[in-house]
């Protein structure tokens, strides 16, 4: 039988968020949508970010109709370093407070192909957009402290082991699935690091997993009716859960309390698909089963590698 599933707690989801200001990336589906719609029903105002904003715009209006929410549409192309510049130019214009910056946005096990800047799809559009756009954000996100950044990152990160030679895969066989573990690794590598840059700043930085989601992150490994149809029940037995049930590890980062004393930390929904038994429950937190989390020279090098690949100085 599979763990039980984490669920934040009703405490947690009866906060009154009337004032304060989150990002969502990625979120006209799944996690992301879960997340902005539990947030807007807290009377938060919510920036929908999104590449899709003709998708996103009629779950906005449905949101703020709904909810009497606050959700607005902002466009943003994590595939392109200057669609993040243009999103935080336009954000820094029309806001003057950030509580949360969540990194929900990206892709899995996609074909070979490169980004508008020339990176690998999966490294940039999971790891370098959503590091430029943290970093660009941070002044806000201090002069607004206490806030929060959120990295959405994936069990699978425990299979990732960086080539900081080929981060590109120009030398290697491209492997779709591997290059997405990298990437998840990533995330968490700079999450952590990012926690002990942001130490006494009020900015707290985490990266979690948060679940085996039924989503449509699944499209590039098979076709969508066959995860929503076919096997589903099958997938469900085997630990797939609900977005909603993969938005509680996001919303409890965001919004309990506690999470202030681990910057930098692991949390964990159900994890199914662990290696080791014993880290499938989850944890908020618990310790990354991945070797190279600990390793914090690997992390600083990683943030100077991609400050430098993203143009920052």
């Amino acid at each position: 039988m599979a763990p039980q599933t984490r669920m934040c707690s009703a405490d947690n989801l009866a906060k009154d968020l009337s004032g304060k200001t989150y990002i969502v990336t990625g979120a006209n589906s799944g996690v992301g949508l879960e997340v902005t719609r539990q947030l807007a029903r807290q009377k938060a105002a919510v920036i929908m970010a999104c590449r899709n904003t003709r998708a996103a715009q009629p779950l906005a209006d449905e949101i703020n109709e709904k909810d009497d929410g606050n959700a607005k549409v902002m466009a943003l192309d994590l595939g392109s370093l200057a669609s993040v510049r243009e999103f935080v130019t336009a954000f820094n214009e029309g806001h003057d407070g950030l509580d949360g910056l969540v990194n929900n946005a990206g892709v899995m096990n996609t074909p070979k192909g490169v980004t508008d800047d020339g990176f690998e799809t999966q490294f940039g559009v999971n790891h370098l957009g959503p590091f430029l756009l943290s970093e660009l954000l941070l002044p806000v996100l201090k002069a607004s402290a206490p806030s929060r950044i959120i990295a959405t990152s994936s069990v699978y990160h425990e299979n990732g082991d960086l080539d900081f030679d080929d981060l590109n895969w120009t030398a290697r066989k491209y492997d779709g699935f591997q290059a997405y573990h990298d990437s998840k690794l990533a995330l968490v590598l700079y999450a952590r690091h990012l926690g002990q840059r942001l130490e006494d700043s009020g900015v707290t930085s985490v990266s979690l997993h948060p679940g085996w989601v039924q989503s449509n992150l699944a499209s590039h490994t098979m076709p969508l009716w066959v995860q929503n149809f076919l096997a589903y029940p099958v997938l469900k037995l085997m630990g797939m859960i609900s977005p909603w049930e993969g938005a509680q590890t996001t919303l409890h980062c965001l919004l309990d309390d506690g999470v202030t004393a681990h910057n930098g930390a692991y949390f964990s929904q159900v994890g199914t698909l662990y290696k080791n038994k014993a880290d499938r429950p989850g944890g908020w937190p618990m310790a990354s089963p991945s070797r190279f989390v600990g390793d914090d020279a690997l992390g600083a090098r990683l943030y100077d590698v991609s400050a430098e690949l993203v143009g920052l100085t």
